[in-house]
């Protein structure tokens, strides 16, 4: 059962509604390098508060090996967005996604209630299995096991938040504090292995990545129906995470890569258009630039996606 502190959250109400979509980026922003300054990223965070993007988001990739497609090395999650919420005002913070079955439920909900004292109840909680058994070997974890740890984790994390003051293991009982005056909305990133009448029931969204324009059509009308059957129609939220490489070239038409697109800024809008068009709620941008210096990068998406505060 959902948390009743959810309803009304106002992170989650400015970032989800129906019949809209917002924009948020995926940090870090890049630039064709692998060298990332995370203290020019903070900067990258303030400016797009202000150009008015709706919410930041963050990965959990705690190990980095042969075996991980990247070589960029990301911080730990909860200090970037310590750092964040020290650096924005009004921008939702969210994590996409936390590993649930390499963390502790208990230490995730610490974290969790810490960042919403520190951000002014700002935090998004994007809740994942991961996909990398390296990883779960590294954390003494049976991958298999992956889709029964994180249920198991999410009704421990739910049960936290539902009761800060009475947390029991065993026949000890615990406190959670500070105490959240609000409980961060849980979000389900990927499947993690369980239904999407699972997520429907117990998530406040569901976030996937991008596909083609017709998959993702039908990806969209399964989910309406699973969250008419698990949620009695009640609104559930729909992000698509999509990686834009945004070239210098301004007329540069829009081509189609794995997982988003190539294109000049001229040919983003219309990108947008289309994701409004196939019921996308919020749209995580993985956004890399190509000749292009990264502060403009942020401003002309902010433009091209009719952000109140870019023309100011």
């Amino acid at each position: 059962m959902l948390d009743v502190r959810t309803k009304g959250n106002s992170a989650f109400d400015a970032v989800f509604s129906e019949g809209r979509m917002s924009i948020g980026l995926v940090l870090p922003v890049r630039t064709g390098s692998d060298d990332i300054d995370f203290r020019k990223q903070l900067e990258l965070a303030a400016l797009a508060d202000e150009l008015g993007f709706s919410a930041l988001w963050v990965r959990d990739v705690p190990l980095n090996g042969p075996w991980y497609p990247e070589p960029i090395g990301h911080l730990d999650p909860w200090v970037m967005l310590g750092a964040l919420a020290a650096r924005t005002r009004t921008i939702a913070l969210g994590t996409a996604a936390t590993v649930l079955p390499l963390r502790h439920p208990v230490h995730i909900a610490k974290s969790a209630v810490s960042l919403q004292a520190l951000s002014g109840d700002r935090l998004l909680l994007g809740l994942g299995s991961g996909d990398r058994p390296e990883e779960y070997r590294a954390f003494n974890r049976d991958f298999e096991s992956r889709r029964e740890l994180f249920k198991a984790g999410w009704e421990e994390l739910a049960a936290a938040f539902a009761a800060p003051s009475s947390i029991t293991a065993g026949d000890t009982r615990f406190e959670l504090r500070p105490v959240p005056t609000v409980a961060p909305p849980m979000l389900a990133i990927g499947s993690a292995g369980q239904s999407l009448d699972w997520i429907a029931r117990k998530a406040r969204g569901w976030a996937t990545y991008y596909r083609e324009p017709a998959v993702q059509r039908d990806r969209h009308a399964l989910w309406r129906q699973a969250v008419t059957r698990g949620a009695g129609g009640g609104f559930r939220a729909f992000a698509v995470a999509m990686g834009i490489t945004l070239n210098a070239d301004a007329g540069e038409p829009p081509e189609r890569l794995k997982l988003g697109y190539r294109t000049g800024v001229n040919g983003l809008a219309g990108i947008l258009d289309e994701q409004r068009a196939l019921g996308v709620h919020h749209l995580m941008l993985n956004l890399e630039t190509s000749g292009l210096p990264v502060r403009d990068a942020l401003t002309q998406v902010a433009q091209a996606s009719g952000l109140t505060a870019s023309s100011g």
